[in-house]
């Protein structure tokens, strides 16, 4: 009696999934890179073991340009939730580290594995988590990969830090006013942008907020920097927003300085704000870091609000107050005493009455000194041809934008044309959008200009707003005496120490209270 064999039951298919990764996205673009070299590689590692019924999934997980050292990766992810769904039984890597650089992401991702009953194959270390030793090694890879990693960050910070205090440029986009130069990897003068940087920041100092220098930046067309990379792609060129024109003027490389974590220093490139200028923007920007710039009530008619500086400690005096029953004393006091203590500051405080009159007897003695006229009249010439000059060298900046747009547009349609093609219609627009834009900001600084030149003020204007002033200030109830010395006077610097005060007056503001008694002494005569 011949007995039956039975058939030899069929090997269950152990289903393959290759997972690559590299840290950058360097040669990616090539047609055959290292993703496809791991690939290739771990294929034929299946080949081998087809007899053990391994097969090759069809679906790629690669993660070009994503670090070893988390899971947020989006071919990771699609390998984890297919593994969560039954439909992967086996992980073929190059090598452990393409997987993961940490060791505690691996033994989460390990922790899947198991559960699911997944395997996981290093090519070319030969290593099967399927067996004790296997896994053993696994662990030990893995420590090493990681202490690798950290080690390369290590470096990474230091080379960074020492790169900062020779005052290298660290990388990343290039910021408005500076190119970036090809030749030495480092900063170079985009005069024509330095120009509108030097300009944003007084901008900001004449209107002490940042929501009117956003109005005037988009009145004038200007927008953050715009370049190229090195894929020839079009980066930036957006409109001012209140974070964006924040972070410039608080970039410390407008002075010619790098910042590493909370050390600053000398930077090799060139300062397009002087030191000075930096600071009182600095300080605005502090003050005004609740207020975001708004008025901010004046409740006791201080006429030296946001004008007295403590020469000492180089910080603001604020106005303030005490009652002793009935009555209130009011003094200014330094900002840096109120936050430090009092013992940080030399000055102390100043009786508020005490220096307001120093300062309006000094505005009346004006009127009354000839040869304040003269200098007055000299300071108020020499700023209107300097806003002059500053508005032509942008109108000359707007010149070459223009020429480089039109050629740029007509070298396009030319092109297109030539080979048969669709124009660009997206850069087409770009670039006209530009040209509009440039073009209603050179009207507009024509206009200034003219303007300007029609508003030079004459020796007898000069004199008569400032004659003047004695007899109109008596009239002026306290609000109004206060925009007068705001309009008139530029700062006031006290020093406590030596008892000395000084002020800087504004000759524009000379300029718009002759215009203000002017219109009024016609309204009257009307």
């Amino acid at each position: 009696m011949n007995k039956s064999r039975k058939a030899p039951s069929a090997r269950p298919a152990v289903r393959c999934a290759i997972y690559t990764r590299k840290s950058t996205e360097e040669g990616l673009e090539q047609e055959f890179n290292t993703l496809d070299a791991q690939r290739e590689c771990s294929e034929s590692f299946i080949k081998s073991q087809v007899a053990e019924g391994w097969a090759c999934l069809l679906d790629r997980y690669d993660d070009g340009g994503f670090t070893g050292g988390n899971m947020d990766r989006p071919a990771l992810r699609r390998l984890m939730a297919d593994i969560e769904a039954g439909k992967i039984d086996c992980v073929i890597v190059y090598k452990v580290d393409r997987l993961s650089r940490s060791l505690l992401d691996f033994a989460r991702i390990m922790e899947v594995f198991d559960k699911h009953h997944v395997a996981f194959v290093s090519v070319t270390q030969q290593i099967n988590s399927g067996t004790s030793m296997g896994r053993l090694m696994l662990n030990v890879l893995l420590s090493f990969a990681q202490f690798e990693r950290e080690i390369i960050g290590e470096r990474t910070r230091d080379k960074i830090a020492a790169a900062r205090r020779k005052g290298k440029w660290g990388g990343g986009h290039p910021i408005l006013g500076f190119d970036i130069d090809p030749a030495g990897f480092k900063l170079i003068v985009n005069e024509d942008e330095a120009a509108q940087v030097r300009s944003i920041f007084e901008l900001y100092l004449e209107h002490e907020g940042l929501v009117p220098v956003i109005a005037e930046l988009h009145r004038r067309g200007w927008l953050n920097k715009r370049w190229v990379t090195r894929k020839g792609q079009q980066r930036g060129g957006k409109p001012f927003t209140k974070t964006s024109l924040h972070k410039l003027l608080t970039n410390v490389t407008y002075i010619g300085k790098v910042r590493h974590k909370t050390e600053l220093h000398d930077g090799q490139h060139a300062a397009l704000i002087a030191p000075e200028v930096w600071q009182r923007v600095q300080v605005l920007l502090r003050r005004n870091g609740r207020t975001g710039g708004a008025p901010v009530r004046n409740q006791f008619g201080a006429l030296l609000k946001g004008l007295l500086r403590c020469v000492p400690c180089g910080c603001a005096m604020t106005p303030a107050h005490t009652t002793k029953g009935a009555k209130r004393y009011r003094y200014y006091v330094c900002t840096a005493a109120q936050k430090r203590g009092w013992h940080t500051c030399p000055s102390r405080s100043v009786p508020a009455g005490e220096i307001e009159r120093f300062v309006v007897g000094q505005l009346r003695g004006v009127g009354r000194d000839p040869q304040l006229w003269e200098e007055t009249f000299a300071a108020a010439c020499a700023q209107s041809q300097a806003s002059i000059e500053q508005l032509t060298a942008e109108r000359r900046g707007i010149e070459r934008h223009l020429e480089r747009w039109n050629a740029d547009m007509h070298a396009l349609l030319a092109a297109d044309a030539r080979d048969g093609r669709t124009p660009d219609l997206s850069r087409l627009a770009d670039l006209q959008e530009n040209i509009r834009r440039a073009e209603q900001r050179r009207t507009a600084i024509d206009d200034e200009i003219h303007a300007l030149d029609g508003a030079t003020m004459s020796r007898e204007e000069v004199e008569a707003a400032l004659t003047s002033f004695d007899a109109v200030w008596e009239s002026l109830i306290p609000r109004e005496q206060a925009r007068i010395v705001q309009l008139l006077v530029e700062r006031v610097d006290y020093d406590g120490v030596e008892g000395k005060v000084s002020i800087t007056f504004q000759p524009s503001g000379i300029q718009t209270l002759a215009d203000e008694l002017s219109q009024q002494s016609a309204e009257e005569t009307t």
